[in-house]
């Protein structure tokens, strides 16, 4: 069971998020208490970026955030937090925001690739990957062996099989699940 902490101020929000996560036998919408705050798995709200790193600063929970936004918003704030997050726009379908929920309590950064890997201030840091280690990356994510990434690519499979290891070295990996799920935080890669 996921449990679910609504911190939305608009009560019509409240009672239609409510109404679209009831619909999933797998969620549970906690109250507003302090004892079900700290045992939530998700915190949806429609806060600032600031008075979510407020909450971090009081809040013993460990729940992943989810940011319902009205616009485009600077990622790289997001970015900051410790904790898992994600950031779905508010016309989002009950199927993307229950997929969404699922996706965060499985430990994973959520969100449109728009909203992802764009920001007012232009794209997002690629890490320590290279352009070419980040194509990899992305195929290594899709679940492709060295030799459909290498014909993908157009370059041989001993290059790619060098791009793995130059990746798992740099992301202080040991296996491909490893590094799509630190390419997956880092907010390198998309599922």
């Amino acid at each position: 069971m996921i449990r679910v902490l609504l911190n939305v101020s608009s009560p019509a929000l409240r009672a239609g998020l409510r109404a679209l996560l009831s619909s999933d036998k797998t969620i549970k919408v906690v109250n507003d208490s302090l004892d079900e705050q700290n045992e939530a798995d998700v915190m949806i709200t429609s806060a600032s970026p600031v008075s979510l790193f407020q909450y971090e600063t009081y809040s013993a929970s460990s729940a992943g955030v989810l940011l319902l936004i009205y616009d485009q918003l600077n990622v790289q704030e997001m970015r900051r937090s410790y904790r898992v997050w994600g950031i779905l726009p508010t016309d989002s379908s009950a199927e993307e925001l229950i997929a969404a929920i699922h996706a965060l309590a499985q430990g994973l950064i959520v969100g449109t690739p728009a909203l992802l890997f764009e920001s007012e201030s232009g794209p997002l840091e690629r890490g320590p990957l290279t352009e070419r280690e980040l194509e990899v990356l992305g195929l290594l994510s899709k679940g492709l062996a060295n030799k459909q990434i290498a014909a993908a690519l157009g370059i041989s499979e001993h290059t790619i099989k060098f791009h793995v290891s130059s990746i798992y070295q740099k992301l202080n990996v040991t296996n491909r699940t490893e590094a799509v799920r630190a390419g997956l935080r880092g907010g390198w890669v998309a599922l």
